[in-house]
């Protein structure tokens, strides 16, 4: 799958996040989106190693689904790296 598709896909799966795991991000929307492509490029490359075949092209709900995971787990290590800062200052 293309770059620019995992780049539509991860804007659709980090709105998905943010709804799936609403609450006060510290960088706010943009951040969540820009999470979400980057849980979307992960997810694929991830899925791509370790599921033989062509399982994530194009944008369809395996896409949407894989890469909504890989954005709920980047924006789980954000919120927590983020709050562990804002606890130590």
């Amino acid at each position: 799958m293309g770059i620019l598709s995992w780049i539509i896909v991860g804007l659709i799966a980090g709105v998905l996040a943010k709804f799936i795991m609403p609450g006060r991000d510290p960088g706010g929307l943009l951040v969540t989106i820009l999470i979400g492509i980057v849980g979307a490029v992960i997810g694929g490359f991830l899925v791509g190693i370790f599921i033989p075949g062509d399982l994530v092209s194009g944008i369809n709900i395996t896409t949407i689904i894989v890469a909504t995971l890989g954005a709920i787990v980047l924006l789980a290590i954000y919120r927590w790296f983020a709050g562990r800062s804002a606890r130590t200052v």
